[in-house]
């Protein structure tokens, strides 16, 4: 998949998320289950519920109980976050199984989905300082500052899309090759993490 076309599938998630804006808004995926796109939508998806979970709890005058509560599900949702890029991940890899690997092939430092993953981020923070940039009610200099501020992540916008397609032209001749490790993050585990290990 080239990135404008997964860029667009953000694109699509954020719009939809924002139709009602409330980070207990179910998801309607329109993409069929064993779609990459599925994929690419849902993974973008959890990032957007996750931003905006992040403003919330970033409130001084947040209730403790309810920051807790806010604090546990953006763990949650970090987890799931991180399965999913694995999944995208396992489909590259199965993409390109067959490929004959050059002799001098290199390997790059992070995977095809870890890429999409920073521009699903890139993204949302388009979407939100493009908001920035066009409050009425707030001042000039802002909306000027936050235009600049646009401007230069459109630009990375540019950049790390091209660099994630000629990535994927890299894997399709062999010139690099890929190389996954999951993540094996610590503290959600059980036998792991010694505080929870101490409770069970």
């Amino acid at each position: 998949m080239k990135s404008k076309e997964a860029y667009l599938i953000f694109e699509k998630s954020i719009n939809d998320y924002h139709l009602n804006d409330h980070v207990n808004n179910p998801m309607s995926n329109p993409y069929e289950n064993k779609d990459i796109r599925h994929l690419f939508y849902h993974k973008n998806w959890i990032d957007t519920v996750q931003w905006h979970l992040e403003d919330i709890i970033r409130d001084p005058e947040i209730n403790a109980e309810e920051a807790l509560k806010i604090k546990r599900r953006i763990d949650q949702s970090n987890q799931v976050r991180t399965d999913m890029v694995e999944f995208i991940d396992s489909y590259f890899l199965d993409l390109y199984n067959n490929v004959s690997v050059n002799s001098d092939a290199k390997i790059n430092t992070e995977s095809p989905a870890w890429a999409y993953d920073r521009l699903s981020i890139l993204a949302l923070k388009i979407f939100h300082m493009k908001e920035e940039a066009e409050r009425k009610d707030a001042s000039e200099s802002h909306r000027a500052s936050c235009a600049d501020k646009l401007l230069v992540l459109l630009e990375q916008q540019t950049d790390l899309c091209i660099a994630i397609d000629e990535l994927l032209e890299d894997f399709s001749q062999g010139d690099k090759y890929m190389k996954v490790y999951k993540q094996m993050k610590m503290y959600n585990d059980d036998n792991l993490n010694p505080v929870l290990r101490a409770r069970k």
